[in-house]
Order: C-alpha cells, then sequence, then structure tokens
C-alpha cells in the first residue's frame, strides 16, 4: 500500500463532486476532502500528500489564501487550482504562487484523471515510452550498421540521433540505458573508424569537396557573411562536442533562431593540426610549405606554440578571397574567467568591426585538467555529468553573457562552431616508439612506431594524409575508437592514470562529427 498516491481536494460544495472522487478511488488514488481553507491547512499539517486540488473561491480563507500557507508548509507538494474565474490576472498570481496546474470549472472527470496522471505518473508513462522506443532505435541502428554501408551524410544522422538519445536517456536515469546506449555507440564507433580509414584520403584530395573538412569552414561559412551589411562574429569554442553543443542550444533557443549543420574534422583531431586548418584554410602539410616556423623543432603540440599565429593565417585567408577589411579581424582568445568578463563588458564595442573571432578554451581546459584532478573525476564521474557541468559553466560564463548582448542587437551575424570534440578514453594501445616520438594519447608521430592496427590507423607517409613530415623516417599513428597510447614502460601505471579520461586527437564520432551553427536574433 506504500505506493498509494494521496490526494486532498479542498472545495466548500466537495458533496457535488462525488463521482469525481469514486473516479479517482476507482483508479488506486487514496483521496481525502476538506470544505474549507482552515481544515485543509491543518490537514496537510498532520500528513503528507502527493498532489492537492483546491477550489479558488471559498467562504472564509480562499483559495490563493490557502494554497501561500500550504505552501508554507510543503513547499514541493504539486497544486491544481480549480476556479471559475479565467481573468487573466487571477491565472498570473496563481502561477506565481507556485501552482502546478490550474483547471477552470465546471471540470469533468476524465479531466480530473488526466491532471492527475500528468502530475504523478508522468515520469513512469515517459519512462516506459522512453525505453519502448530506444528498444526500436536499438534495432533500427543495428540493421543499419549491418545490412548497409553508410554515407558521409548517413553517419552525420547516426550520430545525431545517438547523440539525442544520450541527451534523452540523462532524464532517465532510473531506466538503466546508458550502458546499452555506450556499448551501441562503441560498436558505430569500429564501424565509423573503418569508414574514415578507407575514404579519409579520398575526401582531403577531393577537388569540389562534398565533404566539409576543417579547411573549408572559413570560405564556406564565414566569408559570404562578410558580403552583408553586419558585423559578423565568429565564436571558436575549442574541444565542443555535439552533445555539448545541444546542452548550450537549449540555453539559446529563446534568443536566437539556430541554423546547425555539421562538418568533419581532420586529422589527427587535435587543436594543432584541426584549428590551424581552419584558420588557414590549409592542410598541415601545406600550412608547413608557407608556414614552417609553425612546426619547427622547437616547436611542440602545445597550444600555447603551434596555435600563436591563428591570427595571421585568419587575415591571409581573408586576402586570398579578395576581401579587405578596415579595421582588420579582430581576434580574440579567452583562456580565463577575468578576461572573459572583460570582452563580455566591452562587447558591444566589437560591433564596430567586420569581423570578430572569438576563440573560447574552457572544455578543453577542463578535459585536459580532468585527467591530473581527483576531484573533477568526482564531480565528472560519467558523460552525464560531464554534459552536466557544460551546462551549468555556460550559464555562468562570460560567453553565454556575450551572445545574450549580441542577441539585442541589430545588424550582426553570429557562428558557433569548434575544431575537434573530444572522446572518453577506456581502453589502452600498447604502443612501441624511441624517445623522440611525440607525447600526445590519441596520436603519436615518430620513427620505428608500432601499434596493434586494429586499435589505430597506421600513417607510413604522412604527407599522404596532408600532414607535416619532419623527416622520411617519421611515420605516424592514430587512435581509433576510444583507444589511447601506452608505453609498455611503466604500462600499467599510465594505463590506470589515463583510463577514463577525455582525450582528443584521434578517430571517432565525438572527435570528428562536429556542430557549425549560425545564430539569427528574434
Amino acid at each position: 500500500m506504500g505506493d498509494v498516491r494521496k490526494i486532498l481536494w479542498v472545495d466548500d460544495e466537495i458533496e457535488l463532486l462525488r463521482p469525481h472522487l469514486q473516479l479517482l478511488e476507482n483508479k488506486g488514488y487514496s483521496v481525502d476532502t476538506a470544505t474549507n481553507g482552515e481544515d485543509a491547512i491543518e490537514m496537510v499539517k498532520t500528513k503528507d500528500y502527493d498532489l492537492i486540488f483546491i477550489d479558488e473561491m471559498m467562504p472564509g480563507l480562499g483559495g490563493l489564501q490557502t494554497l501561500a500557507v500550504i505552501k508554507d508548509l510543503s513547499p514541493s507538494v504539486p497544486v491544481v487550482m480549480v476556479t471559475k474565474n479565467e481573468a487573466e490576472s487571477l491565472m498570473e498570481e496563481a502561477i506565481g504562487s507556485k501552482i502546478t496546474d490550474y483547471l477552470l470549472k465546471p471540470v469533468n472527470p476524465t479531466q480530473i484523471l488526466l491532471a492527475c496522471k500528468k502530475i504523478l505518473e508522468s515520469k513512469k508513462i515517459s519512462d516506459a515510452h522512453v525505453s519502448r522506443d530506444y528498444i526500436k532505435e536499438i534495432q533500427n541502428i543495428s540493421q543499419m550498421l549491418n545490412t548497409k554501408t553508410l554515407t558521409e551524410e548517413e553517419w552525420i544522422e547516426l550520430y545525431v540521433r545517438l547523440t539525442n538519445w544520450e541527451i534523452e536517456l540523462d532524464m532517465h536515469p532510473d531506466l538503466g540505458l546508458n550502458r546499452t546506449l555506450q556499448d551501441q555507440k562503441k560498436e558505430c564507433n569500429a564501424e565509423f573508424s573503418k569508414f574514415v580509414e578507407k575514404k579519409y584520403i579520398e575526401w582531403i584530395n577531393e577537388k569540389n569537396a562534398k565533404v566539409l573538412l576543417s579547411p573549408n569552414i572559413i570560405e564556406h561559412y564565414v566569408i559570404p557573411e562578410l558580403d552583408s551589411q553586419n558585423s559578423v562574429f565568429l565564436i571558436v569554442i575549442d574541444c565542443l562536442r555535439l552533445d555539448q553543443w545541444l546542452i548550450m542550444e537549449e540555453e539559446l533557443s529563446d534568443l536566437f533562431n539556430i541554423k546547425k549543420h555539421y562538418y568533419f574534422s581532420i586529422l589527427p583531431t587535435a587543436t594543432a593540426y584541426a584549428r590551424n586548418a581552419i584558420f588557414s584554410g590549409y592542410f598541415p602539410a601545406d600550412l608547413e610549405k608557407k608556414f614552417p616556423e609553425i612546426w619547427s623543432d622547437e616547436q611542440d603540440d602545445t597550444e600555447s606554440s603551434r596555435n600563436q599565429y591563428e591570427h595571421v593565417l585568419l587575415m591571409k585567408l581573408i586576402e586570398r578571397n579578395g576581401i579587405k577589411l578596415k579595421p582588420e579581424v579582430k581576434y580574440i582568445k579567452i583562456l580565463d574567467p577575468e578576461f572573459g568578463k572583460q570582452i563580455e563588458a566591452n562587447i558591444l564595442s566589437y560591433t564596430q568591426n567586420k569581423l570578430t573571432t572569438i576563440v573560447v578554451n574552457f572544455i578543453d581546459m577542463f578535459a585536459h585538467g580532468r585527467s591530473d584532478s581527483p576531484l573533477l573525476k568526482e564531480i565528472v564521474p560519467d558523460e552525464p555529468a560531464y554534459r552536466s557541468l557544460t551546462k551549468s559553466w555556460f550559464r555562468h560564463s562570460s560567453l553565454f553573457g556575450i551572445l545574450k548582448t549580441l542577441a539585442s542587437q541589430k545588424g550582426v551575424s553570429i557562428i558557433v562552431t569548434t575544431d575537434h570534440g573530444s572522446i572518453r578514453c577506456l581502453h589502452g594501445s600498447k604502443i612501441i616508439g624511441d624517445r623522440e616520438t611525440s607525447t600526445n594519447l590519441r596520436y603519436k608521430f615518430g620513427r620505428n612506431l608500432k601499434v596493434d592496427e586494429k586499435q589505430a590507423l597506421f600513417v607510413k607517409n604522412p604527407q599522404e594524409y596532408r600532414l607535416p613530415r619532419k623527416s622520411v623516417t617519421t611515420n605516424c599513428v592514430i587512435a581509433k575508437e576510444d583507444y589511447y597510447f601506452v608505453y609498455p614502460t611503466d604500462y600499467h601505471k599510465y594505463l590506470t592514470q589515463y583510463r577514463d579520461s577525455f582525450q582528443h586527437g584521434g578517430i571517432s564520432l565525438e572527435e570528428m562529427i562536429l556542430p557549425i551553427a549560425k545564430l539569427e536574433r528574434k
């Protein structure tokens, strides 16, 4: 009997509502009644109710006054106001007093039953529908993978579907379907890695690319906006995955009409390669020839070294397209909250520029920092928590403040994208290389590299993949799926240290299929 839902109905004409009460009791609800506000308040003091119906017009203590006292006593109990009054002011006052719903008299028994189901059983009903629909989706996706070779567009569609299900299941944690979804994503990533290994060289050598890659983004999405009268803002959020963007998009939907597209990151899916490709319009091998200082031996693959020329690269790309901007491109890189707040406070001054580019680094820094911080790992133990943290950060971030301010301005075009995503790495891949081999966990350049080629793409000739080549003996390996590279020395130590960390640089849906969105003020 502990599962029986308890309802209190407060109405001075309660005897006229016997058919309604009988229906609720027949449906398994326990219903108490009161004919005035004073009695109702005393009942709430001595008993916990799951739902309360309150008549708005009663002698003595009226419905709104009774509601106010009950909410003080039991703030979380859902209350439905029942009224003859259709005045908008009354509805607003009732809603402001935190009612859950209201019904207009005369009410019929079916309306009451529906209200009870919506309030008391919506989670149970929703869980059942989600579970049924997801099981059907599992079958559809498995059939897709087993019966056909997917095109690039179909891989995007599949990844979007999987990501939407991740977000949906975050709201139904008790169903226990998250593990099933992660297993299915692993299966999809295994097939996607095979697909990329087969198609990538074709992609990067197409003259009229059917597949949009990192070097195409500025010319395809930004340059056309420069022909308009608008001030253009390009915002690049480092290491942003599709699921994180969808969480942010929810917060922006009241401010903007959002048109979303997708593109594929180049390999390796790392800032030094992918973001330089975006801002220069070149693949890394071509960039090495034109800007050899970026790939000099003194540089490493860190953010501060290889990505310090982005402003210059972007200016030269715009000039190659026959566009001269005065004033020139404004380039901003937000690396800390204090500087971000300064930019937020002054963002309207940048609307005087034709093009302002803002790079935001929080998510990338968090992904890296989590690997070394037990506290962050405890705060963010899994994918749902990663999305939750993204939402919390974005709501309080200078980036959200910047976008809210720009949403109030006419004549502003906003394009938001990222350079690569990240994947939660759960499986180690043993690799052998000399001490000159690069240190990245998802890709490595070096001589005499040895790795299980089921777990990594082996690039014997980096130039074939339009990657920089330091010497004729340099090879490259790029991790597939959720693998990360570990050397035999102290293998178990580093296997444990980096397991369950968010990394990038490799081949996966999460790292390669990226959103690019145009935001138009409502």
